[in-house]
Formats: structure tokens, sequence, C-alpha cells
């Protein structure tokens, strides 16, 4: 007969079981800080092209040059919450909502990057919460992400959505949503009370996302069947969340961003992420 000493070990042991695994999945990658700037507009986010990055304010995208984070050019204008930028043919294409007013909108903003003028201005309108982010897959086809946030910024219950209703969509040709998947609910509690901030799928095509304020990327698969994406690895990385973008002139680079409340950094990181079976 098996002792109740041991009846008592072997009772702990498979109920840590479940926490041993919790911790192991999904795996972790590792990242390489590269470089940081100081940049006063890197509130929201950043893009990058080959020879420049472009930190994203609420109303202004300013350009910088890569090598030495020099100042180029700057456009300012009656945006109200830019999130994010994708820099694509020589155009940046950026999210933008009416963050925190309600009922919400948004809209999709267009410069071309040599000029920094702002060229096409398509809206949304009231859609499915506020639109944080836009980035272009390797077969051409436009993603983004409208989150919804539990933080009460007026105090009433009808502020904003559960973030629970968060969604990441593909557009079609016409800007126009046409298939939309949902976050685990284990990765949406890691958003906290707000939301997905950025988003821009990497060179292994997978999709990369980030919260609002945690240190980490999220690696995401679209699922085999049903509407919940697959969160398949978690990456350390020296960002504050927000926006941030995938250097495709350098394979596994990314460029992201930390907010400070005199201006913010532009941070560049190589990323390794975990294997995955």
């Amino acid at each position: 007969m098996i002792g109740l000493h041991r009846l008592g070990f072997v009772a702990v042991v498979l109920a840590t079981l479940p926490a041993l695994a919790d911790e192991a999945w999904p795996p972790r990658g590792k990242s390489e800080l590269l470089q940081r700037f100081q940049i006063k507009e890197a509130r929201q986010g950043v893009g990058v092209d080959a020879d420049a990055f472009y930190a994203v304010d609420n109303s202004a995208i300013a350009k910088y040059d890569k090598k030495t984070g020099a100042f180029i050019s700057k456009w300012e204008g009656a945006a109200i919450h830019l999130d994010s930028a994708a820099v694509v043919d020589g155009k940046i294409y950026a999210a933008h909502s009416n963050y925190p007013a309600r009922p919400m909108t948004s809209s999709i903003e267009i410069w071309d990057a040599a000029s920094m003028r702002h060229t096409e201005s398509h809206s949304l309108g009231i859609e499915r919460g506020s639109l944080t982010w836009l980035d272009r897959d390797a077969h051409g086809v436009w993603w983004g992400a409208f989150a919804n946030y539990n933080r009460l910024l007026d105090k009433s219950p009808l502020a904003h959505g559960n973030n629970h209703n968060t969604q990441v969509v593909r557009f079609d040709r016409d800007w126009r949503v046409a298939e939309a998947w949902v976050y685990p609910d284990a990765l949406v509690e890691k958003f906290g009370d707000m939301s997905n901030s950025g988003g821009s799928w990497g060179p292994d095509g997978k999709l990369y996302v980030t919260g609002h304020d945690n240190p980490e990327l999220y690696v995401m698969e679209l699922p085999e069947i049903g509407s919940e994406l697959k969160w398949v690895g978690t990456i350390p990385v020296e960002i504050g969340g927000q926006g941030f973008a995938f250097d495709h002139s350098q394979p596994g680079v990314i460029y992201g961003i930390i907010r400070k409340k005199d201006g913010g950094e532009v941070t560049v990181s190589r990323v390794t992420p975990p294997a995955i079976n």
C-alpha cells in the first residue's frame, strides 16, 4: 500500500504541472538592442524604410535618418490620434482614430514618404473599435486591428467596448473588412485595461503584435479552424508596447518606441523568435 505521505507528494506534483506548463508556453525568444535615439515625436509608434524611420505622435509624423538619427522633415496637421505607421512602396500608411471620443471612428491616412505630403484619406466611420495599426503582408494583403478598451476614460460603462472585443482584420482592396479574428483570453489579459497597440508581419510569415505598455512582442498564427488567433511565442524586447515595425531592409530587425514624459525614444532591436513546432 502506498503511504499517505507519498500520496500527498504525488498530489502536490500533479497540482504543480499546470502551472509549470503555463510558464513554458508559449515559448520565449530573445532580442538584442542595437541602437536607441532620443526622438520627441516617438509617442504612438514608428515606421521604417531602407533609409529613414518615421516617429508617430498623435497629430504628427517626423522623418529621421536611420544611421545618424538626424531630423529630416515633419508633417503636422489636423489628425486626432495617429497610431503606428507602415512604409510600403514609398508611402506611409497610418491608422487614425478619434480616441478617446465616442462613438469610436477610424480612418486610414497616407503620405508620400519622400515629400512628407499627406495624399489620401480613407474614412472607415464607426467600425469595430479604434484602428490602431496597419501592415501589408508578403502577399500584398493589408491587415489591421480594431482596439477596444476596458479603461473607462469618462467613468461611463459605455465609454469603450470590453477589450476582449479587440479584433485583427484582413482588408480587401477597397479597405473593407474581409475577415476578422480575436485574441485568446490569456493574451488579452496581458493588455491590462488597454488593448493591442501595434502589429507587423515578420519575415517568417508570422504576425507580431504588442500591447499598450509591456516590453514584449507576441507571436501569432492564424488558426486552422475558427476565429481565435494562436499565441505561439513571446519575445522580450526594449520597447514600451505601442506601435512598432519590422525593417524589411534588415531581416529580423524591428523599430519600436518607449514613451517618456519629456518626449520618447526610438529603439532598434534584432529579434530571435522562439523555436516553434
